[in-house]
């Protein structure tokens, strides 16, 4: 009903619920790393009662009984690999808490050989793998009844391959025959033994590189000779890459030049045609200058007219003044000279 309260949960119950919400993780959240398993045994041993069988496990069981899967090893530089395998571990079942053996410095040197972390890394390093529960420090080489039940285990993961050490053909025998060992796959292409593989192959270059970054030649264990080796052959290449980015800045600013020039060229063809459009239609035949070449003759043919060639070309005298003059003004007109002996006075 929508006004009833539930009924508040006190203790183991309420820690058995939020159990069961979180799908039988035994953290608080994922904020938190995987808590260490106690050297003595898990706490709950009354809670969890007997060994449950392969079938009720896929089932599924009820939230305050997950199924307790154990996974040791290495986890020498953890790498996906790992984080892999533990992630199926983690999902064998539907209710699953993972706990994780991480074997301790002195037995897998023993063993396996030296590692690359010290324990304590590996120990914090699986304990912040999200799929990790609990982490059981110091584990064991060879899986004992004893281990497993003071643990609680339910099953051990790990992959399907036989496991030869420590003069035995498989170590998880014992635990196949007791139908106890669930298999999960294995990643390939990582591992630890690859990583390693790569910094040895590639050793000159991490040198190197952890010289640039402020390493002592003391620190990585490298000779005067070698040291000075490793500063020389870094100025060279040095010297290399800035003579290929010179080189590469060149024939980008020639490719540039090329361009531009091609452009230029291009705006010059096309500038051409059209001056030579422009003066072709401005003084060609039909053009305006035509015309107005034209029209300026009209003008001018009308303000001067047309003379015949029997006419001198020269102006008309303008007629003197003495023929406007009143006749008393006049001078008497020439007389006229007389042939000898004619009878005139």
């Amino acid at each position: 009903m929508a006004g009833r309260r539930r009924p508040r949960t006190h203790g183991a119950a309420a820690q058995q619920q939020q159990q069961r919400r979180r799908g039988g993780r035994g953290r608080q959240s994922l904020s938190e790393a995987a808590g260490f398993a106690r050297p003595e045994g898990s706490e709950g041993q009354e809670a969890h009662g007997d060994r449950v069988t392969l079938a009720q496990a896929r089932r599924g069981t009820p939230g305050h009984r997950p199924v307790r899967v154990y996974a040791d090893g290495i986890f020498d530089l953890f790498h996906s690999g790992h984080a892999r395998a533990l992630m199926q571990a983690k999902n064998l079942f539907p209710n699953t808490q993972l706990v994780v053996g991480v074997c301790s410095d002195a037995l897998t040197h023993k063993y396996k050989g030296n590692t690359v972390m010290t324990e304590d890394e590996r120990y914090e390093a699986v304990r912040h793998c999200r799929y990790v529960d609990e982490v059981v420090r110091d584990a064991p080489w060879t899986l004992s009844p004893e281990f497993l039940k003071r643990h609680r285990i339910d099953f051990v993961a790990h992959d399907d391959i036989p496991y030869t050490s420590a003069g035995s053909q498989d170590v998880y025998k014992h635990i196949k025959e007791a139908g106890m060992f669930v298999s999960t796959q294995r990643t390939e292409g990582i591992s630890t033994s690859d990583l390693i593989t790569r910094i040895v192959r590639d050793y000159d270059v991490y040198v190197r590189r952890n010289l640039q970054r402020g390493y002592t030649a003391r620190e990585l264990n490298v000779g005067f000779i070698k040291e000075k080796k490793y500063r020389l052959q870094e100025q060279v290449d040095k010297m290399k890459e800035r003579v290929q980015t010179l080189e590469e800045k060149s024939k980008h600013l020639v490719h540039r030049v090329e361009e531009k020039s091609q452009d230029l060229v291009f705006k010059w063809e096309e500038k051409s045609r059209e001056l030579i459009a422009s003066f072709l239609e401005l003084f060609g035949p039909e053009g305006p200058w035509h015309v107005i070449q034209e029209r300026s003759g009209r003008v001018l043919q009308a303000l001067s007219p047309y003379q015949s060639p029997s006419s001198s070309p020269t102006r008309g005298r303008s007629p003197s003044p003495s023929a406007h003059w009143p006749l008393r003004f006049r001078s008497p007109p020439p007389r006229a000279a007389g042939r000898p002996g004619s009878g005139g006075v």
